[in-house]
């Protein structure tokens, strides 16, 4: 029986921890309290993470999700930039982006050895035969092994605990005022909306900075979608009511407001996905491209060492792959895109705030 009960205790100590840090509203909850909860929610997650990346096998994804949460974070408190002041939202926006840097070392080289295999796994018949891609990749894979070294030492897991606590006691603090409605996170939702719409729009120009314009374009398509997220109610088809805690179905208009939040959360989903799909293979061209700075044969590796580069029909042939895939998958974000962007941003502004306004009376 002891067993049972601390079996059923790890149970609902879990479930409690999730209802927590769930990134999105719960059913009858207050703007105003949600937003608090979840800031504090993705802080205690990426704590949690780093503290145990360092005694992790799987540390590499602790990482992973440590940053996704922070990046969560940092979207929720751009919405509230408005209602923090300018001088507190830098501040801790600026804590939260160093501790994301200090980890972003490990995920970078990471991203590096699985888009290659993705290209390989894609292009078989154009890569297969190269001999020396085993040599790139064994180049990648001893950067990947340095970098996870370097961002798992006891010295940048301390750097990054110390900026997380100390945004985390200052949330601790917030009192955030009740407004009704989206109210205070409006402004900045549409801000998020209308730059995204306008990266889209000098990305399909071309410039000459194409692929800087996809890449802040991505970062705006993220704040959209986690924006969207954290609106998003959960979708029940009963609930008990206020009064007399009898059962009712949630109303049609309720469930057309959760589903269109839904729908954007999962459309900006869909288009980041690409998107990133899209910075990595760039990433990817720029490693290989370095090969060709000296001469064949060995590039700058794993810390002091050398390690071999491909040789220049490799390097020529991956380029080549490289660039076709980017192309489809930039056609494809901007037939996406087009989509997500097709309101005005007040049009789009009003839809959200109908959305929201059915779902929190469902």
């Amino acid at each position: 029986m002891a067993l049972a009960r601390a079996q059923l205790e790890r149970r609902g100590e879990r479930a409690r921890l999730r209802r927590e840090r769930r990134f999105g509203l719960h059913a009858d909850e207050r703007l105003a309290d949600g937003l608090k909860r979840m800031a504090l929610g993705q802080l205690d997650l990426a704590i949690e993470q780093v503290e145990d990346a360092g005694e992790r096998v799987s540390a590499a994804i602790a990482v992973h999700e440590a940053r996704k949460a922070l990046k969560r974070l940092r979207t929720l408190l751009y919405l509230l930039r408005d209602e923090l002041g300018d001088q507190a939202f830098a501040r801790e926006s600026e804590l939260v982006r160093e501790a994301g840097r200090v980890l972003a070392g490990a995920r970078d080289a990471e991203v590096l050895v699985r888009t290659l295999d993705d290209l390989v796994a894609r292009y078989p018949a154009d890569l297969a035969h190269l001999g020396d891609l085993a040599r790139l990749r064994a180049a990648l894979v001893a950067e990947r092994e340095h970098a996870a070294a370097m961002t798992l030492d006891g010295v940048t897991q301390a750097q990054a605990l110390l900026y997380l606590r100390e945004v985390r006691i200052r949330v601790c603090g917030w009192t955030l005022a009740d407004r009704g409605g989206i109210t205070a996170i409006e402004r900045s939702l549409r801000r998020i909306y209308r730059q995204g719409r306008r990266r889209m729009k000098r990305a399909k120009r071309g410039s000459p900075s194409r692929a800087r314009a996809f890449h802040e374009w991505r970062k705006r398509v993220k704040d959209l979608r986690y924006a969207a997220e954290l609106l998003e109610r959960p979708q029940r088809s009963k609930r008990v009511a206020a009064a007399g805690g009898s059962p009712r179905s949630q109303s049609a208009k309720a469930r057309e407001g959760v589903a269109h939040i839904r729908a954007l959360a999962r459309g900006a989903d869909a288009l980041g996905e690409v998107l990133g799909e899209e910075h990595d293979l760039t990433m990817l061209a720029a490693r290989v491209s370095a090969g060709a700075d000296g001469a064949d044969g060995a590039v700058a590796g794993a810390g002091s060492a050398q390690v071999s580069a491909p040789g220049r029909r490799t390097r020529r042939t991956i380029l080549k792959l490289i660039k076709r895939r980017r192309g489809r998958l930039r056609k494809r974000a901007l037939r996406q895109g087009k989509r997500i962007y097709r309101r005005s941003p007040k049009r789009f502004m009003a839809g959200v705030r109908r959305a929201y306004a059915r779902a929190q009376r469902g």
